[in-house]
């Protein structure tokens, strides 16, 4: 539970920020900071098994039958990324407090960064794979919400959206690559697919498989050519980007395929998939980080350029390759991180960060500048500094990979190119920025930032350092556990070391330096190249791909959403003749022979009131009030049909709904124009009238097919185990709130966003109602007769005593919370139409909405208690229980779960019932101002 713990714990907590800023932003910040402190301090006691190469596994049944289980696992892969997660979250909370302006209360900050912060745990903790995609959808909605954080800017706005609909394609097309994986490997449990790399490669869904989840991958790691929304997302809040490039967002691609590696990779198109792109992400972000002005801009791409760098190692496929690149990502964090909070700093105490006025500043802010000078050495692959190691197993990777024999020279020539580039753009950092020159219009004057807003750079180049000089003994553990860890294998011989003698890698690192050098020293001709370029900004295609689907759905809404009902429907009911015709002919033709019930004097009875109610609500739909007469006698017929078939619970919950949706109506003919609805042309009704036969018939006939087909009933199964498993006599009870509990949990949550709905509709909504009805009658004087008003006063009592009895019985008898929320629903709108709004408005709650959470945490709180229990969501429990002067009974955990349908239920016509009195009491005060 330990394991469990730590996610829990992060999404629990992300709200403490939030709830602590009212006593201050020092507040808000020791709660975020506390919170990832009680994650590192979960984590601390599994670190050793971890480095053994133990994988701690942890599961919670939930919904095991689609393969969906909370299962969490934590291995040496794992370890490393939570330890990358809140080690430098702690730094940037810390930062974030002394950079974000006094006038920034931090409270919702805080949050969103911890939720953040909790959906990346819940990626690299996650065992199964359809979780993990869960925890993928909501880092994507966090990072959008961090990255629109100033959202006046247009910047903010327009970075976020485009970084949110990037991942969230790819996410989809992740979630298409995760399902046929779990089809292929039979579960979606990483240790069972981890072990199934053979049987996975064979398959002949491979190679799609590969491919979506490389594209759910590739654009969370900004790989080209997806690379484009990180740049933008540069308009986030200095903090939000050292977090998001070093240890988050733009991490949970590579960390995928890490994870993935045993499984899909040791193919030649996974070689050539993720070797190639990496590649060309690798030089192409170089080149383009060359050539940035703004600071962060060039990080940005630089960081594009690294996380290429990373996705070649796993493209080249060997155990070492693997090894260099999880290496990698431990160092670009380290320095990542430092760099983009050095270049906050400057930012902060300049007031711009285009490297074309910010020179100089060597002399202004020494500390600061010879941080960032020995972070940016570590970027450029520096000796001494943790760079230079990983650069080295690159480039002895480039070397000896074993697939191009013949072309032996291309790898190392590309990965010197890499370098070079790479040593270019950190010159072009620490030369402009700390030196060449002085300050061009500064708006700020600089100078050195606070002792605290500097302390977490200072901490982070000396781990550079560290890292850097004594390889084996700060990371050498950890890195051996992750990458143990990733390939599901003993790990390859390597030495972590400063020195390998005198060989090809060095001489490749020794051109990288020299060359970059020289290459920057000779960047006058090569800008005045670049600037001769049409210019190409990402964001300005992604723009006018957004306003080309802006400007498609717009004429789409304004061609099918016109306001018009009767189009409505004839585009609903055309839709449902094709699907229905499709599925009529697509089966092979059958005679319909159908045992039928007998037929008597009743059956024919109740035929004709139908078609009298049908037809006649049809034809005389002008006269309202006798529509809806009739529209009652149909329900009426139906409710007495299921009386005839024996069906007591639909026969009682369709009376029910009957009597309450009938008085709603009659409220609502009170608003309705007085005039009444125009005629339609002979055409549309030819046309209305074949499409009412062709979708009324059409449905018949595949009924009677459906019904005529074999089929296997469950209905023993449930009759079985209604007592057994349920504790209940009432099978069609029992079902509702038990065997498909999770059926009505979801239709129940449906109703209270209804109701939500409505009252987001009717709020403060202003309608006249008419003198008179649509024949001109007007209306009765005595709104609410004294007769009608002394009946209703005893009859509550007694429809509440009537509605409690009929939720107490529903387990064993006809009955249950939601016939029992729509008789006391029933009984409260007839206190409505007998005393009037001014008489019952203050009687009831004040605030309906708040019994909506209410009944729904009923509901789910009881399915969640199972969970205690190791048993999947909303297992009940029952038994007999014996109570002082009653005696022995048997109770259910699932009459708390019917409660909680029964509150829903009446809260839905409360709050409908609330907004149409508010309708009326506005519309009377309308009229009396007028």
């Amino acid at each position: 539970m330990l394991l469990a713990a730590i996610p829990a714990t992060a999404f629990g907590a992300c709200l403490l920020p939030l709830l602590l800023q009212r006593f201050g932003r020092t507040a808000a910040a020791v709660g975020a900071a506390t919170v990832m402190a009680a994650c590192l301090a979960l984590l601390l006691p599994l670190v050793p098994a971890a480095f053994t190469g133990h994988t701690e596994l942890a599961r919670l049944s939930w919904l095991p039958a689609y393969g969906l289980d909370i299962s969490l696992r934590l291995d040496g892969l794992g370890l490393l990324f939570c330890l990358l997660i809140c080690g430098i979250g702690l730094l940037v909370v810390l930062y974030a407090a002394w950079y974000l302006p006094d006038s920034d209360r931090l409270g919702r900050f805080y949050s969103i960064l911890l939720l953040f912060m909790a959906a990346m745990l819940g990626i690299v903790l996650s065992e199964n794979l359809l979780l993990l995609l869960i925890f993928w959808e909501i880092t994507s909605l966090s990072s959008f919400l961090l990255v629109a954080y100033r959202s006046d800017k247009y910047e903010s706005r327009i970075g976020a959206r485009m970084a949110l609909a990037v991942t969230g394609g790819g996410g989809l097309a992740l979630l298409a690559g995760i399902l046929l994986l779990g089809h292929i490997a039979g579960s979606y449990e990483l240790s069972v697919i981890l072990a199934a790399g053979e049987r996975i490669h064979a398959h002949a869904l491979y190679a799609p498989t590969l491919i979506l989840i490389l594209l759910g991958a590739f654009t969370k790691s900004a790989q080209f050519p997806f690379h484009f929304w990180l740049p933008s997302a540069m308009a986030a809040p200095t903090p939000v980007s050292a977090y998001l490039h070093s240890a988050t967002m733009v991490k949970a691609g590579v960390f995928l395929l890490a994870r993935l590696y045993p499984a899909l990779g040791g193919s030649e198109l996974w070689f050539w998939l993720v070797g190639g792109t990496g590649a060309a992400t690798l030089v192409y972000a170089a080149a383009i980080a060359l050539f940035r002005n703004d600071i962060k801009g060039l990080l940005a791409y630089s960081t594009i350029s690294h996380l290429g760098l990373i996705t070649l190692l796993f493209g080249l496929d060997t155990p070492l390759s693997v090894v260099a690149g999880i290496f990698h990502i431990i160092n670009h964090a380290i320095f990542k991180a430092s760099l983009f909070m050095a270049a906050g700093v400057i930012d902060h105490e300049c007031g711009t960060r285009d490297m074309r006025r910010v020179n100089g500043m060597f002399r202004r802010m020494p500390i600061t500048a010879t941080l960032a000078i020995i972070a940016a050495g570590s970027m450029a692959g520096v000796p001494l500094l943790n760079g230079f190691l990983s650069k080295e197993m690159f480039f002895a990777e480039t070397v000896s990979y074993p697939q191009l024999e013949t072309l032996t020279w291309v790898l190392p020539l590309f990965a010197t190119i890499a370098g070079m580039l790479a040593v270019a753009y950190s010159s072009r950092f620490v030369h402009d920025v700390f030196f060449n020159g002085e300050p061009v219009n500064l708006p700020r004057q600089p100078h050195e930032p606070p002792r605290w807003m500097r302390a977490p750079i200072e901490l982070l180049v000396l781990l550079c350092l560290l890292v850097g000089l004594f390889p084996g003994w700060t990371v050498g553990p950890l890195l051996a556990a992750a990458a143990g860890a990733t390939l599901q294998a003993p790990l390859p011989e390597f030495a972590l070391a400063l020195w390998h003698g005198f060989n090809q890698p060095l001489l490749m690192s020794a051109l990288a330096l020299a060359g970059g050098i020289i290459l920057y020293a000779l960047r006058a001709p090569i800008f005045a190249w670049q600037a001769e370029l049409p210019p190409m900004h990402p964001r300005t295609a992604f723009e006018r791909f957004y306003r080309l689907l802006n400007t498609g759905a717009r004429w789409t809404v304004a061609t099918l959403d016109n306001g018009s009902l009767q189009r409505y429907n004839a585009l609903l009911f055309s839709f449902i003749i094709l699907l229905g015709g499709w599925a009529f002919f697509s089966v092979p033709a059958a005679t319909i022979r159908l045992a039928g019930q007998p037929i008597d004097e009743a059956a024919v009875g109740a035929l004709l009131t139908l078609l009298l109610g049908t037809v006649g609500a049809t034809l005389l739909y002008r006269q309202r009030l006798l529509a809806v007469i009739l529209v009652s006698v149909v329900g009426l017929v139906v409710a007495l049909t299921f009386i005839r078939l024996s069906a007591p619970d639909l026969a009682l919950t369709q009376f029910a709904v009957e009597t309450g949706t009938i008085i709603l109506l009659l409220l609502v003919l009170y608003y309705l124009p007085a005039g009444g609805a125009p005629r339609s042309s002979p055409a549309r009704l030819i046309r209305d009238l074949l499409l009412a036969l062709l979708a009324g018939g059409g449905l018949s006939l595949i009924t009677l097919r459906m019904l005529a087909a074999p089929f296997e009933t469950i209905s023993g199964f449930y009759l079985q185990q209604a007592v057994p498993g349920g504790g209940g006599a009432n099978v069609v009870n029992v079902i509702l709130v038990d065997f498909r509990g999770f059926d009505t949990l979801g239709e129940i949550t449906v109703l209270a966003m209804v109701a939500l709905a409505s009252h987001a509709l009717l709020d403060r909504l202003i309608l006249h109602a008419s003198p008179a009805d649509a024949n001109g009658r007007g209306w009765a004087r005595e709104a609410h007769p004294l007769f009608l008003s002394m009946l209703m006063r005893p009859l509550l009592p007694i429809s509440l005593a009537v509605s409690v009895y009929i939720l107490l019985r529903g387990h064993n008898l006809p009955g249950g919370g939601f016939v029992a929320g729509l008789i006391t629903s029933i009984a409260l709108v007839m206190q409505y139409l007998a005393n009037g709004i001014a008489v019952t408005q203050p009687r009831m709650p004040a605030r309906p909405t708040r019994w909506l959470s209410f009944g729904l945490l009923l509901a789910a709180g009881i399915g969640v208690a199972s969970w205690p229990f190791d048993r999947p969501f909303l297992t009940s429990a029952h038994g007999p229980v014996h109570l002082p002067l009653i005696g022995e009974i048997e109770l259910a955990s699932a009459m708390v779960f019917d409660l909680g349908v029964y509150v829903v239920v009446v809260t839905v016509v409360l709050t409908v019932l609330s907004g149409i009195g508010g309708l009326s009491l506005r519309a009377h005060g309308s009229a009396r101002e007028a």
